[in-house]
């Protein structure tokens, strides 16, 4: 125990030390330093000709399990901007006016209207808008900023199955932030090594929280077919 413990903490020993020790946060990525990701972040961040615009959800930057951090970090920071709120209003946020004046502005947004980013000419260099929260949220921030309805739409056909097993997915194709943009990027940059890369600090968030007693999820689409699902309004309180 050093002198500075010392006067920080008269008195205590080294179990309470100890515990003080466990509850000390990373300031980068605001985990416990025991858990923190950021030794697994590409080093120096990842440069990319693409840039990415994330409109994150308010309740989203309050869980503590959030991806996108990780793009924040493992991108260079000129390539990625990040942006929080449901409505954005235009005239505050001239960076994303100008993103939607270019031609080559997508929208990361799977549905019936959306392209394989893979359909898109290989010659150009893209701005990717992503919408970062869950499945209602990200539904709900569309639908609130009209100005998203002019994008042209992309999706990323027959994705892998989602890494980020600590946290229950709508269907088996759903993939978290980071690895929606990672795949996206990798598809856009032709750059295989991309996906592995900005995910590897997801693999270790996971393997974390498994070694300290999580249980790994299965996404809601596979949990209704297989007769396990069980919605909160049909669980009685105790």
């Amino acid at each position: 125990m050093d002198d500075q413990t010392d006067l920080l903490f008269p008195g205590i020993d080294h179990e309470e030390e100890a515990c003080v020790k466990r509850r000390e946060t990373c300031g980068k990525c605001r985990r416990p330093i025991t858990v923190c990701w950021c030794p697994f972040l590409p080093h120096p961040p990842l440069e990319v000709c693409s840039k990415v615009c994330i409109l994150q959800h308010p309740y989203e930057d309050k869980r503590c399990l959030s991806t996108t951090p990780m793009l924040t970090f493992g991108l260079k920071p000129e390539t990625v901007t990040l942006l929080k709120g449901s409505r954005f209003n235009l005239d505050k946020y001239p960076e994303l006016l100008s993103l939607l004046e270019s031609p080559y502005t997508v929208l990361l947004y799977p549905d019936s209207n959306s392209v394989d980013i893979e359909s898109l000419p290989t010659d150009q260099t893209y701005n990717l808008i992503v919408l970062d929260g869950t499945w209602l949220q990200a539904k709900a921030i569309y639908s609130k900023n009209k100005f998203l309805h002019g994008i042209k739409k992309v999706k990323v056909t027959k994705p892998p199955l989602s890494k980020y097993v600590v946290r229950t997915q709508p269907t088996d194709e759903c993939l978290s932030t980071v690895e929606s943009v990672a795949l996206a990027l990798q598809l856009l940059e032709k750059k295989n090594d991309l996906f592995e890369c900005l995910t590897k600090p997801l693999t270790a968030l996971c393997e974390f929280q498994l070694h300290h007693g999580a249980v790994p999820h299965q996404s809601k689409e596979y949990l209704i077919k297989n007769g396990l699902y069980k919605s909160q309004r049909s669980t009685p309180k105790s």
